[in-house]
C-alpha cells in the first residue's frame, strides 16, 4: 500500500470536512454525518483512518447516560491510519507516515516512559477524559457545535487528530486491517509482558471475549502448558481451542461450587496466573481466590463501571503471599513493543487473522455493534472506503 497516496499537502493547516460516525445520544445507534476536523494543533498529527476496529469498551460508552459518557461524541480507539498533516515541533512523523493511534501515552521522555517498569506516562496522564491532552476539542459539526473526544483517538471518523505522544509508527507492510488489533483489545491481552507467564505455567482466564482469548494466545506463545477458559457461553469451548485454551469451565454450570474452587482442583491448589478480562469485581475476587498461594498473580484487564469496589480479607492477602496487580495496555510501552508485536505477527507467531470475524464497509458500522452486542463477533473491521 503507497500510504502517500492516501493523503494530500493540500489540506494540511486547514480545516477538513469528513464523514464520522457521531454518538449523540446514549444506546442509539450511530449517525454517520459531515462534520469538520481542525488542523493539529502543536504537538499533534492529523490522520487519515484507513480503517478501525471495534472494541467493547466502545460500546460501554455508547450506553453510558452518566460521566464519564458524554455526548455528541466520536467514539473509536483501535486503528490505523495515515499521518495526513502535522503540527508545530513534531519532529519524529512526517506526512505519509503509517500510525497506529493508541489511548495510552507514550511521550518517552517523562520518569515512567523512560522505565521499564512502567507503561504510565506523567506527562500526558491517562485520563477517560472527552478532549485533548490540552483540553479542548479538534472536532465539530456542521452548526458549529462542538464535539467530544474519545481516549484522545476517536478513530469513528475519516479524519481525526491525536498528539504524536499517542501515536506509533510502524513499517507500510503491515495490513492494515490485522495492525489495527493492537491499538487496544489483542495488545491488552499481551500476557507475556505484565504477568511474564512461564513456560510449564498454569493460566486461568476469566472471560473468553477478544481480551480474554489475546490473554490465551499470549500464554500459548510463553508456553504455559494449562490455560483454563472460564466463561458463562460455552459455545466459546471450540473457538477458544484456536487460541491455545486447553481446559474450559462453564460458569453458569458449576452446581454448588464456586468457579474458583473448581479452578483450584484442576490446577492442585490454584493457578499460577489469573486473568480478569471482564470488568467485574466478583470475577476479580474469584480470580484472587484460585491463585496460587506464595507465587500466584492475579491480573486485572477488564473496565469494571466507575465506582465499584473490591473487597478482601486482610488476613488472606497478609497470608497467602499472592500478588493482585491491574494492567493497562497489558503493560506494553506503545513506542517500544507494538513494533515487537507486529514483527511477531509478520513471522507467523503471533496469530491476529483468528481474532477477525467479520469485516465492513463504514456505512455499515452500526451492524458491527450489533455483532459485538449479541456475541457473534470478537473484532469486527470497519474500512473508511470499501
Amino acid at each position: 500500500m503507497d500510504a502517500t497516496a492516501l493523503h494530500s499537502t493540500k489540506t494540511a493547516g486547514k480545516p477538513i470536512k469528513c464523514r464520522a460516525a457521531v454518538s449523540r445520544k446514549a444506546g442509539e445507534p450511530l449517525v454517520i454525518e459531515e462534520v469538520m476536523v481542525a488542523p493539529p494543533n502543536s504537538g499533534e498529527a492529523r490522520i487519515k483512518i484507513i480503517c478501525t476496529s471495534l472494541c467493547y469498551s466502545d460500546v460501554t460508552f455508547l450506553k453510558l447516560k452518566d460521566p464519564p459518557g458524554c455526548f455528541p461524541r466520536i467514539l473509536g480507539h483501535e486503528a490505523v491510519g495515515v499521518v495526513e498533516s502535522i503540527g508545530d515541533g513534531v519532529s519524529e512523523l512526517v506526512e505519509g507516515d503509517f500510525v497506529i493511534p493508541i489511548f495510552i501515552p507514550d511521550c518517552a521522555e517523562c520518569e515512567d516512559c523512560t522505565s521499564k517498569k512502567s507503561n504510565l506516562c506523567s506527562k500526558f496522564p491517562f485520563t477517560v477524559s472527552p478532549w485533548m491532552h490540552d483540553g479542548s476539542s479538534r472536532f465539530s459539526d456542521l452548526n458549529g457545535d462542538t464535539l467530544y473526544h474519545f481516549l484522545f483517538v476517536s478513530s469513528f471518523a475519516e479524519y481525526t487528530v491525536v498528539h504524536v505522544a499517542n501515536l506509533t509508527k510502524i513499517d507500510q507492510s503491515t495490513p492494515p486491517n490485522r495492525a489495527c488489533l493492537l491499538s487496544c483489545g489483542v495488545s491488552t491481552g499481551a500476557a507475556w509482558k505484565s504477568a511474564n507467564v512461564e513456560a510449564g505455567s498454569t493460566v486461568a482466564i476469566f472471560g473468553l471475549g477478544s481480551i480474554g482469548l489475546a490473554v490465551a494466545e499470549g500464554a500459548r506463545l510463553c508456553g504455559a502448558a494449562k490455560i483454563i477458559g472460564i466463561d458463562v457461553n460455552p459455545e466459546k469451548i471450540e473457538i477458544s481451542k484456536k487460541f491455545g485454551v486447553t481446559d474450559f469451565v462453564d460458569s453458569k454450570n458449576c452446581g454448588e461450587k464456586r468457579v474458583s474452587q473448581i479452578v483450584n482442583e484442576m490446577t492442585g491448589g490454584g493457578a499460577d496466573y489469573c486473568f480478569e478480562c471482564v470488568g467485574k469485581a466478583s470475577l476479580v475476587e474469584e480470580a484472587y481466590s484460585c491463585c496460587r498461594k506464595g507465587w500466584g498473580k492475579t491480573v486485572v484487564l477488564g473496565v469494571d463501571q466507575p465506582g465499584s469496589k473490591l473487597t478482601f480479607s486482610s488476613h488472606e492477602v497478609l497470608h497467602r503471599g499472592k500478588t493482585l496487580m491491574g494492567s493497562l495496555f497489558g503493560g506494553l510501552k506503545p513506542k517500544s513493543d507494538i513494533p515487537i508485536l507486529i514483527q511477531r505477527y509478520m513471522d507467523k507467531e503471533l496469530e491476529l487473522d483468528k481474532f477477525v470475524t467479520h469485516e465492513v464497509g463504514f456505512e455499515d458500522i452500526n451492524k458491527a455493534f450489533d455483532l459485538l452486542v449479541v456475541g457473534k463477533s470478537l473484532r469486527c473491521v470497519i474500512w473508511m472506503n470499501k
